[in-house]
């Protein structure tokens, strides 16, 4: 798979120039200090998949204007802001190997950086003049919060079911990716058909991305990772590997989970033996197949495009997303 990021990388490395630049372009802060803390995180190794996205989206549908790139600053712009604010809330130490940012300055000076960031993208979304693209954005904005807001109210929780866990991911992760996908399809001008496969594709690949990133706690060493061990459960979430383990699990071993769930201090060890028991009772496997099911319908939604270097990229994207360790 290595093999295929970099063939990704290849296809894209003029976009992803375009892109970095872009963010640099239109951050803007009045403040250096807004600058510098924004900076700490936005530019710290980001995947930039979010405006990546919706580049390629645009390209899809043969928009050939010059505000692509601006535009797709929006979506890291909103994904940045979430990460600094979900850092403070759930206490993280690590962010992308390096510290969070709320531990390098302070609480107030991240909330209100995460915040500028939040205005910031929805006063470039503000200039496209567009009154779908402006609602598209402060939707997604807001269900984003929701999200977050409902996973707090949960923290901890043993109980937490599939249904729930579906609709916090589909909330935090999946309307941005879907968003970046549709919005394209609007500044294109693209026909109703398009945008509705775009936001299908961009829907399921959310939904895949963020079951995938839930599995990398269980899966990756956390010098790859750039986070703690185990730091999900620290966090007092749930995701889905745990979720279903914690259901099929015979009584004894879910005694045995729930023990070391509990104990926000557990050790490697006592985390080794829960990834066994994941294991075990299908909880890894189960979150594998359910992402690769949201993928198949991703890629499925593309056939609607003629085949194209672009189109077989966004492919190789849904493909790459199953397989990535960071």
């Amino acid at each position: 798979m290595s093999d295929l990021k970099q063939k990704i990388l290849a296809m894209v490395k003029d976009d992803l120039v375009a892109i970095e630049a872009a963010l640099a372009d239109n951050l803007t802060p009045y403040l250096d200090l807004v600058h510098e803390i924004a900076s700490h995180i936005l530019f710290s190794g980001g995947k930039r998949l979010r405006p990546l996205l919706m580049v390629l989206s645009a390209k899809l549908c043969g928009y050939k204007g010059n505000f692509d790139k601006t535009f797709s600053t929006i979506f890291e712009y909103l994904h940045v802001a979430t990460l600094l604010h979900d850092d403070l809330v759930d206490g993280a130490r690590r962010r992308r190997g390096k510290l969070a940012a709320h531990l390098v300055w302070d609480n107030s000076k991240a909330v209100l950086v995460g915040d500028f960031l939040l205005a910031r993208a929805l006063s470039i979304s503000a200039k496209t003049g567009h009154m779908a693209i402006i609602e598209t954005i402060a939707d997604i904005t807001e269900n984003m919060s929701q999200g977050e807001i409902h996973q707090l109210m949960r923290k901890g929780a043993l109980d937490v079911t599939e249904e729930e866990y579906i609709e916090v991911i589909r909330r935090k992760t999946a309307v941005l990716f879907q968003g970046a996908c549709r919005i394209s399809a609007l500044i294109a001008d693209a026909s109703q058909e398009k945008e509705a496969a775009l936001s299908e594709y961009g829907y399921n690949l959310g939904l895949a991305f963020q079951m995938a990133d839930d599995l990398l706690d269980y899966t990756v060493d956390s010098t790859v990772l750039g986070k703690e061990v185990g730091a999900d459960l620290k966090e007092g979430k749930l995701t889905l590997p745990v979720i279903y383990a914690l259901k099929t699990a015979s009584a004894p071993d879910r005694e045995k989970m729930v023990n070391i769930i509990k104990n926000e201090n557990f050790s490697v060890t006592d985390f080794k033996i829960l990834i066994d028991l994941l294991k075990k009772y299908g909880g890894i496997a189960y979150t594998q197949n359910s992402a690769t099911g949201h993928i198949q319908r991703a890629k499925k939604a593309l056939s609607l495009f003629e085949p194209s270097e672009t189109r077989e990229i966004m492919l190789d994207v849904a493909d790459y997303t199953l397989a990535r360790k960071v």
